[in-house]
């Protein structure tokens, strides 16, 4: 397993030597010491290899990821996982704000906390964090599945579009357009699935309430100007 120490090796270089890598490369486990809080780390990776990061990260770690399994042993900050097509990234402490930003797929799982605009303007990607998010998540989220196990702040779901949202916790209350809906078996068996592949086996599937667009902006009208 090639171990990459950021004390003496560039994360320049070190994303260099990522990106070279093959699609069949036998280089498939990578291991990335003191990171010490770098930004862009593990960024625009295309290889169906898995990296873990030692400690905490900085802004954007793991964007634009596509077939890569991304693990950071710590926190992150703005950005992670942002615009990520596809593959996995997993952080085990909080992140900042902007978690999944634009994401078009792909799993994001946070085991701790997510700041303000979590899932923000996401495009397909699957997000669950196992603590509670801050306010404006999902706004303007387009399609994919947010999944919290704690609390939601302000505005969740802000001019949402199709995303789905399942809070487990109290939600501080929903923005523009979001609106509580009925939960049906097929929303039951696709929660149950996120949960199992972010490793959560025992959550009461009967405890989380489903949330997403009300439909009454997809088209401008007059009486809902205020809205907008």
């Amino acid at each position: 397993m090639p171990v990459v120490d950021l004390a003496v090796t560039s994360r320049r270089d070190l994303n260099s030597r990522l990106h070279g890598l093959a699609r069949n490369s036998n280089e498939t486990h990578w291991r990335v010491e003191n990171p010490q809080g770098e930004h862009s780390l593990a960024v625009g990776l295309d290889a169906p290899i898995t990296v873990e990061i030692a400690g905490h990260a900085g802004y954007y770690c793991a964007g634009m990821n596509q077939q890569a399994t991304v693990v950071v042993e710590g926190n992150v900050g703005v950005g992670v996982g942002e615009n990520m097509m596809s593959g996995t990234v997993h952080v085990k402490g909080d992140a900042s704000q902007s978690a999944g930003a634009t994401a078009h797929g792909g799993l994001l799982v946070i085991d701790g906390n997510a700041s303000a605009r979590c899932g923000i303007s996401m495009k397909g990607i699957n997000i669950v964090v196992k603590g509670s998010i801050g306010p404006m998540s999902a706004f303007m989220a387009q399609s994919g599945t947010l999944v919290v196990l704690g609390d939601a702040g302000d505005a969740l779901g802000d001019s949402i579009y199709e995303a789905r949202l399942f809070v487990r916790g109290a939600v501080k209350s929903l923005g523009a357009d979001c609106i509580e809906k009925e939960m049906r078996d097929e929303h039951r068996e696709e929660l149950r699935s996120l949960l199992a592949a972010a490793g959560v086996d025992d959550a009461d599937i009967a405890a989380f309430k489903r949330y997403g667009s009300a439909r009454t902006l997809y088209n401008f009208h007059v009486d809902n100007a205020a809205a907008y």
